[in-house]
């Protein structure tokens, strides 16, 4: 059997193409990544102004899904289209542009002969939860096969899952702590067993949207002058921006000065990694709390505790920490001295370093000391659990993310009970099979000894 999940993201749109078992009997089957594609531009909250190529855009990997997937399956592939953080700020933004965004888009799926089961919008908290069960899905916490075919519960640990998208930040753990603020609270029953666990999602501070709003804070420090020193950005490296590309964004519309939205500045890279902490660190709230502890913004957190898997932006940041700039990161301050060290690196050798990621280079001093802030400061990761985060993008071959666990709850191939018992009948039977075998075995061996012995005492 497959399945079809559009990731519509702020910055850009995935589709992946799941897997599993035909055969799979009621209430199982190993679902795996069978493959994906990234659609080409933006995101399609982008296409706010002009909707219908929303949908045009998703044409290649729909065409692509219809090679990926077997003919003969097509009309019994669920289809799905879900939408995040860029959506979410559009729908603030822009209502009715929204709509018009996803009925365009919903227009071209129903085109494809697969079974196209709707578009929406999902809330910071699905997203949150929904990549939590994948992750925990695909590393085999909640169930998996035991090696006589059986399904067994592994009695391990979940794991918390950390995403870090274009527009927002989830954060999603489960918890025995009390959750003081319910809406952070989500209460699930997989495969029998309950799941207390906390979720938030911080809108506006997904990668893109920190860059933007730390490049209004910037202009405001400096009364929006024509030229301005950007800390994050690495000397040698300066560009022209007008008004309109920064203050496009609910993110950032309260900080709208009252200059014309064409009037264009320059910014100027000054590579002074201090001064980009002490900047990045404005964006967020570390004072105020009405819980008995948050992590910013107001937001009650419970403690973190257990491991950590942490994807999207977070792997892609460390990555390129331990890939290009060749550093650790094990503790909080590997990804200090990380950031102040990218933040010291000019715009020639970074170039040099890594000439293929020249788009997202400037950014990279930025987006590792926002990283830095966001898990000590604001999540409270220290140097005993800051160890147990685990920055990765796969297990195995497919990708974690929010898709698979989104497929997962729409398809119901996670159930609330327990796995059919069957398969464990299966189990016992083998179980009495086996000791049988052993104990015939053990009696043939104690008659063997037995008859020797009786040879030789007749012999004597």
């Amino acid at each position: 059997q497959y399945g079809i999940v559009l990731d519509a993201g702020s910055s850009h749109t995935a589709m992946f193409v799941y897997k599993w078992p035909a055969d799979k009997e009621n209430d199982t089957g190993v679902v795996s990544e069978h493959s994906m594609c990234n659609v080409e531009g933006p995101g399609i909250s982008s296409y706010s102004s002009n909707p219908l190529a929303a949908g045009t855009r998703l044409e290649q990997c729909l065409n692509q899904a219809l090679k990926d997937v077997p003919k003969e399956k097509h009309m019994g592939t669920p289809l799905h289209l879900g939408a995040t953080a860029g959506m979410r700020l559009l729908n603030i933004a822009d209502p009715q542009a929204s709509d018009a965004v996803l009925r365009a888009v919903a227009a071209t799926l129903k085109t494809y002969p697969f079974d196209f089961r709707g578009a929406k919008i999902l809330s910071g908290e699905e997203e949150g939860v929904f990549g939590w069960v994948t992750a925990n899905y695909l590393l085999e916490n909640f169930i998996k096969r035991g090696w006589l075919g059986e399904w067994i519960q592994p009695q391990k640990k979940t794991v918390g899952a950390m995403d870090f998208g274009g527009a927002s930040t989830q954060i999603t753990f489960e918890t025995w702590d009390t959750i003081e603020n319910t809406r952070n609270e989500v209460m699930l029953k997989l495969y029998g067993q309950g799941y207390k666990v906390y979720t938030h999602s911080f809108l506006c501070y997904g990668r893109d949207q920190v860059l933007k709003r730390l490049l209004s804070k910037l202009l405001q420090a400096e009364s929006y002058q024509a030229t301005v020193p950007h800390p994050c950005w690495p000397k040698g490296y300066n560009k022209s921006l007008s008004l309109s590309s920064i203050y496009d964004s609910p993110c950032t519309e309260k900080e709208r000065p009252s200059l014309a939205l064409n009037t264009t500045v320059t910014l100027v890279g000054a590579g002074n990694g201090n001064l980009c902490t002490l900047h990045v660190s404005k964006l967020f709230n570390f004072t105020t709390c009405s819980f008995s502890h948050c992590s910013f913004d107001g937001i009650f957190q419970p403690k973190v505790s257990g491991n950590f898997i942490a994807f999207s932006a977070f792997f892609y940041t460390v990555d390129f920490i331990q890939t290009v700039m060749g550093r650790p990161v094990q503790l909080p301050s590997d990804l200090k001295d990380a950031a102040e060290t990218i933040c010291a690196t000019s715009w020639s050798e970074l170039l040099q370093k890594a000439p293929k990621l020249e788009k997202r280079l400037p950014d990279y001093c930025a987006t590792s000391t926002f990283v830095y802030l966001l898990t000590t400061k604001g999540y409270n990761f220290n140097n005993h659990s800051f160890p147990k985060i685990a920055f990765q993008k796969k297990v195995g071959e497919t990708s974690i993310g929010w898709a698979l666990g989104y497929m997962l709850n729409l398809t119901n191939m996670i159930p609330a009970e327990k796995p059919s018992s069957h398969k464990s009948m299966l189990y016992n039977y083998w179980v009495i099979l086996i000791l049988l075998f052993v104990g015939i075995t053990l009696t043939s061996l104690l008659t063997a000894v037995c008859l020797l012995r009786h040879s030789k005492s007749s012999t004597i």
